[in-house]
């Protein structure tokens, strides 16, 4: 089995990463110095070339693995496996679950899909209505209080907040929509959209449309590529996502993992 190793140069793996940017996003955008501090690589070289990369995200309460490489990502996350936490969530192809089995005890939360924005027109020719209003800092006491009614469960750092990049609708003192992002790089143009929902007594409005758009177009003024992953029975939200003009180029499966043995 080729030897792990563990990966330091930003640029190094960029270039790697930049071969597959869409399907990518999430690592590319993590290698941004808001992320950065928060992340740990690991790879298989073969003649000092990468031939695949396992990211370790740690900037969560519960660690985020991702590793959805199809050329020797099983390999990689087979001989990582001594390196990895007693508890962790991962983004993975389904059938790397096997890698992880013999140690972990693995929960898994569906099939996923990724997209990636192609036809930014329908995006940019958006217009509504509706009047959105930029999140700050001191909206989080009202933005976790809608997520817990809105959302429970959902993935949401509050320092994504400190990107500027939260978007909501109001209906009065209430907020009824959001649309924010798990990735945002101006580094390396890139963004990834997250912790997208509306408040169930306003939905079927076109509300979550409505605030998808405006923070797209908005982050098409600093990036060049933007994705987002959705779970895959989750008909409403990719309906949404193919209006705007995103289309899945990928599927992979999440799992909750915990060490089965010491």
């Amino acid at each position: 089995m080729q030897p792990v190793q563990s990966l330091h140069d930003r640029d190094e793996i960029a270039h790697f990463l930049s071969q597959k940017r869409e399907q990518r996003a999430y690592e590319l955008g993590d290698l941004d110095d808001f992320f950065w501090p928060y992340t740990t690589w690991y790879g298989l070289k073969k003649q000092q070339e990468i031939q695949q990369i396992l990211l370790l995200y740690t900037g969560v309460i519960l660690p985020t693995l991702l590793c959805t490489g199809r050329h020797q990502g099983a390999t990689l996350l087979e001989a990582s496996r001594h390196f990895l936490p007693k508890r962790f969530y991962a983004h993975i192809l389904s059938e790397y679950a096997k890698c992880l089995q013999p140690d972990y005890q693995m929960e898994s939360h569906g099939l996923h899909y990724k997209y990636a924005l192609h036809c930014r027109e329908r995006v940019l020719a958006a217009e509504s209505q509706e009047r959105t209003r930029r999140l700050k800092k001191e909206d989080l006491g009202t933005l976790l209080a809608f997520y817990e009614e809105s959302y429970p469960g959902n993935w949401f750092d509050a320092r994504m907040l400190e990107t500027g990049h939260y978007y909501g609708i109001w209906r009065g003192e209430r907020l009824a929509s959001v649309a924010g992002i798990h990735v945002y790089s101006p580094t390396y143009k890139i963004a990834t959209l997250g912790n997208v929902t509306t408040h169930p007594a306003y939905r079927g409005q076109g509300l979550s449309t409505v605030v998808c758009a405006t923070l797209c177009q908005e982050l098409l003024k600093t990036v060049e590529h933007i994705g987002l992953n959705v779970r895959a029975d989750n008909v409403a939200a990719i309906a949404l996502y193919e209006r705007l003009g995103f289309e899945r180029i990928e599927e992979y499966e999440e799992f909750f993992c915990e060490l089965a043995r010491e």
